[in-house]
């Protein structure tokens, strides 16, 4: 289903008007530098293609890319018309000159194969090109003059020919493109016929799919067969899951659209990418990155996003916006050997978009500062479970499993309220962030399973009586007992005890019960602090031994909510006496 939804995608894609799809048999690859020819095939000038004011980033063309030309670690394959310096100027960084010379020659011999001794003027300028490089000794050839300024910079970059005067490269001349589509149809040579699995057509296979890029360096195969324990029947590589050359390259050059750098229809959070789109154009595969992981107001969130974040949260959907369209949603993370998927969703657009406002309505709490974002991002989220909060930290598996959990509606990981917990006992701040998830995963158990021990809302609740939530709250009163003894202290007793009361309450609460006495005894206002816990503990039967995970996050939501409450109380006060 995977494959044939990608493959649908792209022939949506390739039958849109002014489209820059690449047709079959090209694939999107990165330039470096343009070798300008004359019609003798002497080197003229070396053509900087880079864009210096992106820190020479290489251009993006589309190139002739055969679906074997996909990894050559193993087995050197040439391009044709283009290729990296090793393949066309006999050059390895590794100076390894034996294995360049390979290269060198089956580049050569692949412009020849293909072009079948053609005329062109631009075919005959690069075969008489490379018939005047010498690859043992790159100095002594004619072209070394042109070559040497760049010398250095042309080390693994990748190069494409040009005839002097002509605009066009000269793999996009009209003869050497009938060239390379001739040889696409009629190389029929180790093809075999059979079935293909996404087409249903009797049609030629590919052995080896084109690797998918955008999440490791030198691309993954989403498809592949390279070990002999993976073979059956004594057949090879994809011949073992028979898909054709047109839907591989279907379906790789979709994937490899939705993983390109500027694409808007993916989201890489930790080890995981997720793209999205959907059966028929919609504005949502435009907009639904925003959706699903809208920036902060200091990294551009426009009124455009905000209102479609506002409509999403209460359920609606732009008047534009088809919810019946298709929405496809895939979850992918890198390997050497090949892509992981994380998780596949079909729905609609109207149920995904659906879905993610109950995932906000479900995270709703009460901010703790005004800045805090009423749809915090999923970034954002999943970096208060890492260590230090750096995106590299985050709990491998755990974003594609929350990504799950928010677009299908489903239970959120059992590993991430024990992550937030962990970092909260550590020492990490109960912050807005941490609440909010504690307060979406309890939410959303208590409604799915149909156990409610309490009605777990935005703000305070002072008329629950669950003893995790009130030792939380009482926790809050005692920490700020103390800090109105002691002003400005270095430490208070959430940093010594947080964890310990909120596992093990039995064991601290009547050690920090006494302490408060001390405390408030010495406050200005211990009193009403003293009439707060007699309020608190008026429910609590006893102090619980241990705390369930779950009674740890309504003890975290206890203690968050009941310090807001402070902090709100603080601000009214404030502003009376102004």
């Amino acid at each position: 289903m995977i494959l044939q939804a990608l493959a649908a995608y792209y022939h949506r894609l390739a039958d849109e008007p002014d489209s820059s799809i690449p047709p079959f048999g090209y694939a999107e690859q990165k330039v470096h530098f343009a070798l300008v020819l004359d019609k003798s095939g002497n080197l003229v000038q070396v053509q900087d293609l880079r864009d210096h004011m992106k820190k020479k980033e290489p251009v993006s063309r589309a190139l002739p890319t055969g679906l074997e030309d996909g990894t050559r670690t193993a087995n050197p394959s040439a391009h044709y018309l283009w290729d990296n310096t090793k393949y066309v100027l006999s050059r390895d960084k590794g100076q390894n000159m034996k294995r360049a010379k390979i290269c060198f020659d089956l580049f050569r011999e692949r412009i020849k194969k293909i072009t079948q001794n053609e005329k062109d003027e631009g075919i005959l300028a690069v075969l008489s090109f490379l018939d005047k490089v010498v690859p043992e000794n790159p100095q002594d050839s004619v072209h070394w003059k042109a070559l040497a300024p760049y010398w250095d910079e042309l080390e693994n970059a990748n190069l494409v020919f040009r005839l002097e005067g002509d605009l066009k490269f000269i793999n996009d001349r009209q003869v050497p493109k009938r060239c390379w589509e001739n040889f696409l149809h009629n190389d029929v040579e180790n093809r075999k016929l059979s079935i293909c699995l996404v087409s249903g057509k009797e049609e030629l296979v590919a052995g080896t799919h084109m690797p998918v890029k955008g999440l490791y360096s030198s691309g993954s195969s989403l498809v592949s067969f390279n070990l002999d324990a993976f073979k059956s029947y004594g057949k090879k590589q994809n011949f073992n899951a028979p898909i054709s050359e047109q839907s591989a390259f279907a379906y790789t050059t979709a994937l490899n659209h939705l993983l390109s750098k500027e694409s808007r229809q993916k989201i890489r959070i930790g080890d995981a990418a997720t793209v999205f789109w959907t059966e028929k154009p919609s504005p949502m595969e435009r907009l639904f990155g925003f959706v699903i992981d809208p920036p902060s107001e200091d990294e551009g969130l426009t009124a455009e996003i905000r209102l479609m974040l506002e409509a999403v949260r209460d359920g609606k959907l732009p008047r534009d916006v088809d919810p019946k369209n298709g929405f496809f949603l895939l979850g992918l993370s890198p390997n050497i050997a090949r892509l992981s998927v994380r998780f596949w969703h079909e729905s609609t657009v109207g149920d995904a978009v659906e879905k993610v406002g109950q995932h906000f309505r479900d995270l709703a709490i009460d901010p703790q500062y005004q800045s805090d974002p009423l749809h915090p991002g999923m970034w954002r989220l999943l970096r208060q479970t890492a260590v230090q909060e750096k995106s590299e930290n985050i709990p491998p598996l755990l974003a594609g499993a929350f990504m799950r959990a928010v677009i299908t509606g489903g239970l959120y990981p059992q590993s991430l309220l024990s992550a937030i917990i962990n970092r909260i006992r550590a020492g990490a701040d109960i912050n807005y962030y941490r609440a909010a998830l504690i307060k979406a995963v309890l939410v959303r158990k208590y409604r799915i399973t149909d156990t409610q021990p309490m009605e777990v809302g935005m703000a305070l609740n002072e008329e629950t009586t669950n003893t995790a939530y009130r030792l939380g709250r009482l926790f809050a009163v005692l920490e700020q007992a103390q800090k109105d003894a002691v002003p400005g202290a270095n430490a208070t007793i959430k940093d010594r005890f947080y964890g310990s009361a909120s596992a093990t309450p039995g064991k601290v609460f009547p050690l920090l019960i006494r302490l408060s006495q001390h405390h408030m005894s010495k406050a200005e206002y211990g009193w009403a602090r003293d009439k707060k816990i007699e309020e608190i503990m008026s429910a609590i039967n006893e102090f619980p031994a241990f705390l369930s995970l779950e009674d740890q996050g309504l003890f975290a939501l206890g203690y968050y909510h009941q310090r807001q409450a402070f902090f709100t109380k603080s601000e009214n006060k404030d502003k009376k006496e102004d």
